[in-house]
């Protein structure tokens, strides 16, 4: 087990959980509340996503992200910022005719997932290393070798830090050769994602394998969703890993009790420290994963 463990909490996703339980986070105002819940609680990084204020579905509005992170950056808090860059690479087909996308299809190309990031300079942001068959039907999520290519040259230059997300064994080739390539600078970042239908499932042993895949030197997270999120706490710790929680990826506490963002990681906290570890501070996450954006969030 490392020394200093990050904790990330995820806070709003764009899955469609918002009716499934009154404490995920929709409004700008709303999420910049939970991440300093969360970071008072001891998260160092704040993944976000934004929402559709009316909907409460997930969105790429550039202005509902300029709100969330003005707020954060207001507070007085201090916590990594962590945006999404993965909005923008989903594809629903038509069974019948897969020529032609339907409704819930929203696939833009590499750069015009971006705007947000250049205008708003976070320390992080992540990018799906891959495409992948994304739960039941006939959604796909798309996420090209080029575009890769495209989406991390720009980060690159912006000097923004890309979390590399993993959601399975292909992808993880796929993201390792993209570091050889020098589009991505050290230390390379990795979030290992289980259990999300139809990727890598939430097995000890190919978190083990994955692990061991990873190039030397580098900074890597993993979470499970559901039920699994907070026992993979454990799991991703004991590993050497750091550590990601949130309404994300799970809306419980335990069985039949709601969680929020703040609880999860206080939970989270607790069980790396019942193991014998301690949590980073924002400082100390910004020095262990080399973030040329420290200070601006």
């Amino acid at each position: 087990m490392r020394d200093k463990i990050i904790v990330t909490a995820a806070l709003t996703g764009a899955g469609d959980t918002v009716g499934k339980s009154e404490h995920v986070p929709v409004s700008p105002e709303q999420i910049a509340a939970d991440a300093v819940a969360a970071a008072d609680a001891g998260a160092a990084v704040v993944h976000i996503h934004v929402r559709d204020i009316e909907t409460g579905q997930g969105s790429r509005d550039v202005p509902l992200y300029r709100e969330a992170v003005r707020r954060i950056r207001e507070s007085g808090v201090d916590v990594v910022v962590n945006l999404t860059a993965g909005m923008g690479g989903d594809l629903f087909l038509d069974e019948e005719d897969p020529l032609k996308p339907v409704d819930g299809t929203d696939l833009v190309n590499a750069t015009d997932r971006l705007p947000h990031v250049e205008e708003l300079l976070p320390d992080i942001c992540t990018q799906d290393c891959g495409s992948l068959n994304f739960g039941e039907g006939s959604q796909l999520y798309v996420s090209t070798p080029d575009m890769l290519r495209t989406g991390l040259k720009r980060i690159q230059e912006l000097g923004v830090k890309p979390e590399l997300e993993i959601f399975d064994t292909g992808q993880l080739w796929l993201a390792t050769t993209l570091i050889e390539e020098g589009l991505i600078d050290a230390p390379p970042l990795f979030q290992l994602c289980m259990g999300i239908p139809y990727g890598a499932p939430a097995n000890p042993e190919l978190l083990q394998t994955m692990v061991n895949m990873l190039p030397e030197g580098s900074q890597w997270a993993s979470f499970a969703i559901g039920r699994n999120q907070l026992p993979w706490v454990a799991q991703s710790a004991l590993l050497g890993g750091h550590v990601r929680v949130g309404l994300e990826d799970n809306l419980y506490l335990s069985k039949g009790v709601k969680a929020t963002n703040a609880r999860l990681v206080e939970r989270a906290v607790n069980i790396v420290e019942s193991l014998g570890g301690t949590t980073a501070t924002p400082d100390e996450a910004r020095a262990q994963l080399n973030l040329k954006g420290a200070g601006r969030g």
